[in-house]
């Protein structure tokens, strides 16, 4: 019985490599101009195939903790996993620093994942916890906690960009500092025997040259189709926005991280039912912190690549507005998790206040664009995060001390 579910789970993990392998191909051969197609169908493919590079870093990166720290391994999985993503934004700043009619598009994709995270898959973790396993509490673990210290740090600094109205490479010097010491205290932790599931799990029981081999033959072609697809996906993202009459800075922000983040979304949410919910969320953490500091990060850098001189990456009114929602709703996150821990209803407000903001905001930029009033949701949640996250505070306050005094009568 017991080898035949062995058996089982190796073939659907062979047909699951050989899946990701077909979806990339046709971005490939498109790229190459051995294929032709619509423009839309054109943005389809390239789309799909960053979506089977983001699964096949994923799986190669969780397969490559057998070889490194479980906390470093966090970061790595949590980083290769949105490179796609990372190469998309990347793409956009370069071009902006050419024609600057791309730098708002940019600024989307970065504050759309970022707030994808808080608002999509921390509310996940926290649901899938507690109808599979019934917990209605998260705790965060040790290695949880050291990322929650530098989120915090990259947090309290966001919130010089939008006052700044521009994100310069002085800015990048601090934040991929922050990135750097963040990897080096997850590299100093000790080594955990990994937990791994699906395609991971089938290529961390190789050999360990076979399994080097397959996870460096992974990543070498997530590499190339991801660098084949980036450009004309984002290209093709705004065409498409144009040509259907859609908001392109909202299909920027929320389709191109969405895609690309869904493998990540994947393996938290695998981790979350086996009951493992906070490794599960170590793994969304550790991703926010990524892509609070080396994507913001690298945004002025391949802006100025762009340009061909050092010149920062400007806000218009609409990006201020952008960045400092998202800085508001990561300081409520770190609020959050002050406690130490992630709750059902927590989750439950994030994710209410995420799509509130979602819904009004498509409703406004679409049906009273030239209202006057589009934008302003975004000032208005802002302020409601800020109070939020002042509450959130003053209760992980009074829940420590509280702690604290119990710890003292024993």
């Amino acid at each position: 019985m017991r080898v035949a579910a062995v058996r089982h789970a190796t073939t659907s993990s062979v047909i699951a490599l050989g899946l990701i392998v077909v979806a990339g191909l046709p971005a490939m051969l498109l790229r190459a101009g051995l294929l032709s197609t619509s423009s839309e169908v054109s943005t389809l493919v390239f789309g799909l195939g960053i979506v089977s590079a983001a699964f096949a870093m994923s799986w190669g990166a969780e397969a490559a903790e057998r070889d490194i720290p479980r906390a470093l391994a966090l970061i790595v999985v949590a980083l290769l996993a949105v490179l796609p993503e990372y190469a998309v934004d990347v793409v956009l700043a370069w071009k902006a620093g050419a024609d600057p009619s791309f730098a708002p598009y940019a600024v989307a994709n970065m504050t759309g994942s970022n707030r994808l995270l808080l608002g999509v898959g921390w509310p996940m973790i926290a649901l899938l916890a507690w109808s599979v396993r019934g917990h209605r509490l998260i705790r965060l673990d040790r290695g949880n906690i050291r990322g929650l210290l530098f989120l915090t740090a990259a947090t309290v600094y966001s919130f010089v960009l939008p006052f700044k109205a521009r994100i310069s490479l002085a800015d990048s010097v601090v934040l991929i500092a922050l990135f750097a010491g963040y990897a080096v205290a997850a590299a100093r932790s000790p080594s955990v025997e990994p937990d791994l599931v699906g395609p991971a799990a089938m290529i961390g029981a190789l050999s360990a040259p076979h399994r080097r081999a397959t996870v460096g033959a992974l990543f070498v072609f997530a590499a190339a189709v991801v660098g084949l697809s980036a450009e004309p996906f984002a290209e093709g993202l705004l065409a498409t926005g144009r040509h259907l009459g859609i908001d392109e800075f909202l299909l920027v922000q929320w389709l191109a991280p969405f895609a690309s983040e869904a493998p990540e979304f994947i393996v938290a949410g695998l981790l979350a039912v086996r009951g493992k919910p906070s490794a599960a969320l170590g793994v969304l953490l550790s991703s926010k912190v990524n892509q609070w500091t080396l994507l913001v990060g690298s945004l002025p850098i391949a802006y100025s690549i762009g340009a061909s001189h050092v010149v920062p990456l400007p806000l218009d009114e609409r990006q201020v507005a952008e960045v400092l929602l998202t800085a508001t709703q990561s300081l409520f996150g770190v609020g959050v998790l002050a406690g130490l821990s992630l709750s059902l209803s927590e989750s439950g407000l994030l994710a209410g206040l995420f799509f509130g903001q979602l819904a009004l905001g498509g409703l406004l930029h679409t049906r009273w664009r030239d209202s006057g009033w589009a934008g302003t949701e975004l000032l208005v949640f802002a302020a409601l995060y800020v109070v939020l996250a002042v509450g959130a505070f003053l209760r992980a306050r009074a829940a420590r001390a509280w702690l604290a005094r119990c710890v003292r009568r024993r």
